[in-house]
């Protein structure tokens, strides 16, 4: 019998001065039984980093064919890809050609940076392709963070991400690898 997702919930409150972008999303975030909560909370992140009303979580890990987030037209075309993690070059490839942008949010610190060395020069030719490096130290700060049921504040002022709850804070620190 197959292992069923994990259903979290979330409060996420949105203040992104560089975006001029305020707002509150009542989330429903579907865990997968191999995703950890580093990961899923990376996905929260990567989220409310693009927020926006119509930004959706896929089935993600469930669907090959679908990025983990996306934002889609009225027409049904892909605005935005957002990918978590480490994705092979032909997904990223595939996925610059469907969508009008495409953002990778890796992490997991040294092993990120070697995926990033591989995949590189292989990527050269995806114009509409971005790739944010989030240090594993604060992501694994982050992923403290998660409970079934929470609220969660992400303030972003001149490129600082600070996300809070009644745990505490954490700075997160994106550096902008393409």
């Amino acid at each position: 019998m197959a292992l069923k997702a994990t259903i979290y919930k979330a409060e996420l409150n949105v203040a992104d001065s560089d975006q001029h972008y305020y707002g509150t999303h009542a989330l429903t975030i579907a865990r997968h039984p191999s995703e950890t909560d580093e990961r899923m909370m990376v996905r929260l992140l990567a989220f409310a980093l693009n927020a926006h009303e119509d930004l959706a979580f896929t089935k993600g890990l469930s669907e090959v064919d679908e990025p983990d987030v996306w934002l889609r037209d009225l027409t049904g075309a892909i605005d935005l890809w957002i990918d978590v993690g480490q994705p092979e070059e032909r997904r990223i490839l595939k996925a610059c050609g469907r969508a009008k942008q495409v953002i990778i949010y890796c992490y997991g610190g040294h092993a990120s940076k070697l995926w990033w060395e591989g995949v590189r020069n292989k990527l050269e030719r995806a114009r509409n392709l971005k790739v944010i490096y989030l240090p594993s130290e604060q992501t694994r700060a982050l992923a403290a963070q998660a409970e079934r049921s929470m609220q969660l504040h992400v303030n972003i002022q001149d490129s600082e991400i600070f996300v809070s709850n009644d745990k505490g804070q954490v700075m997160i620190e994106q550096e902008v690898w393409r």
